[in-house]
């Protein structure tokens, strides 16, 4: 078992920064992959952003260039940069890994545990 609890996000003004944080705490060992996801309300849920226990990172469309993901192993976090926010970016985050099986492409549905989502807010 593992847990993932996500910092809380907030409001955030368009053209700043937030940085989310991720930490799992559990069978941490066996984490594969952490992703980030955002999700607005009516859509499907996309990714922001992934990263591998070897450090390969990769990026969704809608952030790709304004977004940085992180892991500090030692702490058992992920992390979560996005810059120059806009308005668009408003949507509830969620982080999620990868636990306790293999995926050559860990697509949506290997991601099989999941942190609350946080809401994070851009204001024009």
């Amino acid at each position: 078992q593992v847990q993932l609890v996500v910092s809380v996000g907030g409001l955030v003004q368009a053209g700043g920064f937030l940085i989310l944080t991720c930490v799992a705490f559990g069978f941490i060992s066996e984490i594969v992959a952490m992703n980030w996801y955002r999700q607005v309300l009516g859509d499907q849920r996309e990714l922001v952003a992934g990263i591998t226990n070897g450090g390969s990172t990769n990026y969704g469309h809608s952030m790709k260039g304004r977004v940085t993901i992180s892991r500090d192993n030692a702490k058992s976090t992920m992390y979560l940069q996005m810059d120059k926010l806009q308005p668009e970016d408003t949507a509830i985050y969620y982080c999620a890994a990868v636990v306790g099986t293999s995926c050559g492409v860990c697509t949506l549905t290997f991601y099989n545990y999941w942190g609350q989502g946080t809401e994070v807010t851009v204001s024009s």
